[in-house]
């Protein structure tokens, strides 16, 4: 099939994790035989090829792009309003389909390139697919928390400034999620009424480990976190919780990552001090095997949490948080442990198990090299290929049927 992707971002440009998953559901796609087109706002306006996809950066359709930059209050309600269907994204990808001519819309998020592409898509007969990485569609912020809180439902406020995205997102045929959770969000809310569904996870490159982890005997267990420093990320958590752990056991605490601000600096304090070190910025690949077991505490119902399937890709069990989308790729007991989020007794306990039982450990790190394996590119390339294949096939049909009936 020939898919037209409309990403929210893509690299070079990262903010994050979803510009990368753009780009990796983008060579999975090619890599399944189909003909891609990336498009996504930037401050230019060219064809490329980066990394053997096919893209198009056009200037932005809204008052700007990039909205990580500090912006005036009004210049961020004008662009939340914009964002409920801008009719300069209309006609920018009706020309796109016109050009490109797919036979299938996948957009990848949707800031920036904004909903009027759904409706786009449908005047010109065209299928569409979205996938969903946070809570943009339904929340100011994207990530339905205020004042560092869950929120337990769209909020009056977020609901009234989303009213066209909701309104738009009946003209979706799939939707597509790396979580039940994430997808479950959006439809209790009334979005994508007309849309089938399907969790389709974040992939990996490879498997990085070739056999399960021992249990450590000449040192430390060592227990990881690696993320943003912040609340929300629930990194206060653990440290509270290392802080309490019981004396006869020998662990240590490997933290990755930065943050910014009066939290990131207090957190650090809260750790012993004797028993933890701080690595700043680093990657996966070198972080990984520094540690025993990852600790993926977030306070929110993140939409994944991509963390946790690297850490299985080196046989490292996880415990994580039961909250959202990162609690469907932990098998309890299987490949890791869950504990009740936010609280301390619940994680210093689960610390506790895996660190003090060798065999119990063994064969969680067997289970975790065993669940990498249901993240490699090929398996989810094909998981998603077959959703994307299946919606133009009912689309088309449906099509068929009311055009004979005419």
């Amino acid at each position: 099939m020939r898919i037209l992707m409309p990403c929210a971002a893509f690299p070079p440009f990262i903010d994050g994790g979803g510009p990368v998953s753009s780009m990796m559901l983008a060579k999975m796609l090619i890599g399944e035989g189909h003909d891609v087109r990336v498009v996504h706002v930037s401050d230019e306006d060219r064809h490329e090829t980066y990394e053997g996809i096919p893209v198009h950066r056009i200037k932005s359709l809204n008052l700007y792009w990039n909205y990580y930059e500090p912006r005036p209050t009004w210049q961020k309600m004008l662009w939340h309003a914009l964002e409920n269907g801008n009719p300069r994204a209309f006609f920018a990808m009706s020309r796109e389909i016109a050009d490109f001519k797919p036979d299938l819309v996948l957009t990848v998020s949707i800031e920036n390139i904004n909903v009027a592409t759904w409706a786009a898509a449908k005047a010109a007969g065209v299928p569409v697919a979205h996938t969903v990485f946070s809570s943009f569609m339904m929340c100011w912020n994207g990530v339905m928390q205020k004042n560092g809180e869950d929120c337990q439902g769209q909020c009056r406020g977020c609901r009234v400034t989303s009213f066209g995205r909701r309104q738009l997102s009946r003209l979706v045929d799939t939707l597509i999620g790396e979580s039940h959770d994430i997808i479950q969000r959006h439809l209790d809310e009334g979005y994508f009424p007309n849309a089938e569904s399907a969790r389709i996870p974040a992939a990996i490159e490879e498997v990085c480990a070739t056999e399960p982890r021992p249990f450590p005997k000449d040192r430390p267990f060592r227990i990881g976190f690696l993320g943003v420093h912040t609340r929300f990320k629930g990194l206060g958590v653990l440290a509270d919780a290392a802080r309490t752990l019981s004396d006869d056991l020998n662990i240590e605490f490997v933290i990755g990552g930065k943050g910014q601000g009066p939290f990131a600096e207090e957190v650090r304090t809260r750790f012993p001090q004797d028993r933890t070190r701080f690595l700043g910025w680093t990657t996966p690949k070198d972080f990984f095997p520094q540690i025993d077991s990852l600790v993926y505490p977030t306070l929110g119902r993140e939409a994944f949490g991509r963390a946790s399937i690297e850490a299985f890709s080196h046989a490292v069990p996880v415990i994580s948080t039961d909250r959202g989308g990162v609690a469907e790729n932990i098998d309890n007991g299987v490949n890791g442990y869950h504990f009740v989020s936010e609280n301390v007794a619940a994680l210093r306990e689960r610390i506790e198990a895996i660190a003090s039982d060798p065999r119990a450990y063994v064969r969680m790190s067997e289970g975790a090299l065993r669940s990498a394996h249901l993240y490699l590119k090929p398996h989810v390339g094909r998981e998603l290929s077959k959703t994307l294949e299946a919606t133009f096939d009912r689309v088309t049909a449906t099509k068929n049927a009311t055009d004979s009936v005419k």
